[in-house]
């Protein structure tokens, strides 16, 4: 980890243990992302079914929105604890329990009978799923030489997309499962959560093969870990300037990205239905066959957008990576907010997403990549599990709040407009988020070619 930069390519630069070490974060990664779109795409029918109403039910699409912002609530409470115990007994110790958490009650959202059951298991899932990205990110930073930091945690997040990915493969197979009459009608989001926990799997690697960094053995040899309280990790970032600033400047930068993603881009999905219904109607397609076009056209939909994340995480990284974080950031913003924004406002039909949905994905999800290389860039290595996960995770109690007005703004417009409009509406207002990101970056250091913070101090 304190090896000197090399000028040979990044991917030479790691030895097998690194390439290991890389391999389990980055696969505790793909299975968290793989379980969010797989509740992303089975949230509006998990309640119709337990609700017993259709899915363009209002009560459905507002209730979709509430257990969106308990499993943030979640999200937010796990990688605050988590991220503090990972800084006391080790990041791969809590990674490990964190992969356990979120695969058991994904799992167990199998056997929901009620909407409260579901909300329940999926604020807990939340718990387990907000524990990772803190913790995989600080192994990796401390672990890889720093002339391949950047690119392994930029490749972290461009490779998050395969469980994306995966999981609108899961639901196209899933889908067609229930077509052919092998699962039950209105049953098929049951099996895409089982799939979900599959990742308890890597425990028996994890916990047999997985060591704790260097940079923070030697701290708990020198006696030098945060004593005290869950707390007392987070008493020690507010205590000192630097450490303040710095987590001030990652969480409104990190919010900016969650909160666009979370309250705006996560409910594409649910305004692509409406659309593509209509589109299909007005085209002539028979009432039977309708639901089926419209699902197939949103899986495709989905594919192209996180490919088009996948394209755009790796922009961000070859960016931040060549000129600047802070510019990286800043293109990232302003693409983000302009194509989400117009987005909303002009998709009318399959056609339209399988454009639009690529280029909301590179803008909405390029950032997410600098979360990745730059928030534990921010921290010394005592605190960098704490830090990194605190920026990342604040975004989720944010993101729950912009799930909840988002929620009020859709039932505002639909006052005065027919659906799918208030779709529309809500998110175009909330892209004024973005502002939020584009003015922190002014208070934002740039962390470009220089040692992490520890390896700084040593250096003294």
């Amino acid at each position: 980890m304190s090896a000197p930069a090399s000028s040979a390519p990044w991917w030479c630069q790691l030895t097998g243990y690194h390439w290991f070490v890389f391999a389990v974060a980055s696969a505790a990664w793909f299975f968290d992302c793989l379980d969010q779109r797989l509740f992303s795409l089975a949230r509006i029918p998990a309640l119709a079914s337990l609700m017993g109403k259709a899915a363009s039910d209002p009560l459905v699409q507002g209730f979709g929105k509430e257990v969106t912002a308990w499993f943030l609530i979640g999200w937010g409470i796990g990688g605050m604890i988590f991220g503090s115990l990972g800084d006391r007994y080790g990041r791969a110790k809590m990674l490990t329990l964190t992969i356990l958490i979120y695969s058991a009650f994904t799992g167990l959202s199998f056997f929901s009978r009620t909407a409260l059951d579901f909300t329940i298991c999926r604020f807990l899932t939340g718990l387990g799923v907000g524990g990772v990205f803190g913790l995989a990110v600080a192994l990796i930073a401390e672990t890889v030489p720093s002339g391949a930091r950047a690119q392994s945690l930029g490749l972290l997040q461009v490779l998050s997309t395969v469980g994306n990915i995966s999981a609108g493969f899961a639901k196209m197979g899933i889908d067609a499962l229930e077509a052919g009459g092998t699962i039950a009608p209105g049953q098929s989001w049951r099996w895409m959560f089982l799939i979900g926990a599959a990742p308890a799997v890597m425990i028996v690697f994890t916990g047999k093969y997985l060591r704790e960094p260097e940079p923070w053995l030697r701290l708990k040899e020198a006696g030098k870990l945060p004593k005290g309280g869950l707390f007392a990790p987070y008493a020690a970032l507010f205590a000192d300037r630097r450490w303040r600033r710095n987590l001030v400047v990652g969480a409104l930068i990190a919010s900016t990205g969650v909160v666009g993603l979370w309250a705006i881009a996560e409910y594409a999905p649910d305004l692509q239905k409406a659309v593509f219904a209509t589109h299909f109607k007005n085209a002539g397609l028979a009432p039977e066959a309708i639901s089926g076009a419209v699902n197939k056209a949103i899986s495709k939909a989905y594919l192209l957008n996180m490919l088009g994340a996948a394209v755009g995480m790796w922009i961000f990284t070859r960016v931040a990576n060549g000129i600047s974080r802070r510019f990286a950031f800043l293109i990232g913003f302003l693409a983000a907010m302009s194509v989400t924004f117009c987005v909303y406002w002009k998709m009318n039909s399959p056609q339209d997403a399988y454009w639009m949905m690529p280029l909301m994905g590179a803008s909405q999800l390029a950032v997410f990549a600098g979360f990745a290389i730059y928030l534990p860039e921010l921290f010394p290595s005592r605190l960098r599990s704490t830090g990194t996960s605190f920026c990342y995770n604040l975004g989720r109690f944010a993101a729950a709040a912009g799930a909840f007005y988002s929620a009020e703004l859709t039932k505002f417009f639909a006052k005065s407009h027919a659906a799918p409009l208030p779709y529309r509406y809500s998110a175009m207002v909330m892209c004024a988020i973005f502002f939020v990101g584009l003015v922190t970056l002014l208070f934002a250091p740039e962390t470009k070619g220089l040692p992490l913070p520890e390896e700084e101090a040593g250096a003294r």
